[in-house]
């Protein structure tokens, strides 16, 4: 679905000295984070030398592609500069006549230097030195006109690839989904008659990882500490739970640290406040996980 998933790490040796990097169960990687648990580790790479920074090296190493564009523009200037040339030496050579012409003071090097000079003012007379900013231009206002329909370029070549563009496979996460789990709704035991029993059913508002929203029953919002069910159920959430929220104050959002599942109960304790902790005057780096450290 294009999540990460978590790999369970062990101590054992890995038999195979031939392992890929997803078999080498025993080691820990550069660049990733520890979901649950905790361990003490020896580090046998830094830097370039880790496998996350091979792959930077692999990526700097790899030459960027010329779009079709920046290709046909290279063979244009390409055929340009041959045929000025040709045309230049044909001017040349015309005039080899009039080298001696007593305009020149009857000497032949003045004259071929003359003829020379034509040939060359001929020559930057060709070059069009308006086409860079002509497709500049028009690459700048394709740009302006895919970011009104919300579609960020970053670099201009790119406009030309994209509008010969009929089908776009776009990733799922992040496109159609944010990648952010929660819980919309939660049952408790209401009453147990027999072989039959009862749910009080309720809905939570909020569909981010920011601790905020409420808890309604039958649409209208309720005391989640007026419910015993409602309280175990938060402190079980809380207890059994390595995840946490975390303020990205760079982003002004609220990110996941451990497992999305878990970090989903994280954020629906904070919302239901069993314990009717104090929020008001709390940071938002404060608030992230105020009610679980209750």
């Amino acid at each position: 679905t294009g999540e990460s998933v978590s790999v369970i790490k062990h101590t054992d040796p890995v038999p195979d000295p031939r392992a890929v990097n997803q078999d080498k169960k025993n080691m820990l990687f550069s660049g990733t984070n520890i979901a649950a648990g905790k361990a003490m580790g020896v580090v046998v790479a830094t830097g370039v030398n880790t496998e996350i920074g091979k792959i930077r090296d692999e990526m700097v190493a790899t030459e960027q592609e010329r779009t079709p564009l920046q290709q046909k523009l290279d063979e244009f200037g390409e055929q340009l500069s041959k045929v000025i040339s040709l045309i230049c030496i044909a001017v040349w050579i015309i005039n080899i006549g009039h080298f001696n012409d007593p305009v020149h003071g009857g000497s032949w090097i003045r004259g071929a230097i003359y003829y020379f000079k034509i040939a060359v003012a001929l020559a930057v007379a060709a070059i069009p030195e308006g086409l860079p900013a002509v497709i500049t231009t028009c690459l700048a206002l394709g740009t302006r006109r895919m970011a009104k329909k919300n579609a960020i370029v970053r670099s201009l070549p790119s406009v030309e690839t994209l509008g010969c563009t009929s089908v776009i496979c776009s990733d799922k996460t992040g496109t159609l989904t944010t990648n952010q789990m929660s819980v919309c709704r939660m049952f408790i035991l209401d009453k147990v008659e027999g072989d039959s029993c009862s749910l009080n059913e309720f809905t939570i508002t909020g569909s981010t990882y920011a601790p905020i929203g409420e808890v309604h029953k039958d649409d209208k919002p309720v005391k989640c500490h007026q419910y015993d069910g409602l309280v175990e159920l938060a402190t079980i959430c809380a207890l059994c739970n390595d995840s946490a929220l975390d303020y990205n104050e760079a982003k002004g959002v609220y990110e996941k640290v451990g497992e999305a599942t878990e970090t989903a109960l994280t954020c629906l304790v904070e919302k239901m406040n069993v314990f009717d902790t104090e929020l008001k005057g709390l940071s938002k780096i404060e608030r992230a996980n105020a009610c679980n450290s209750v």
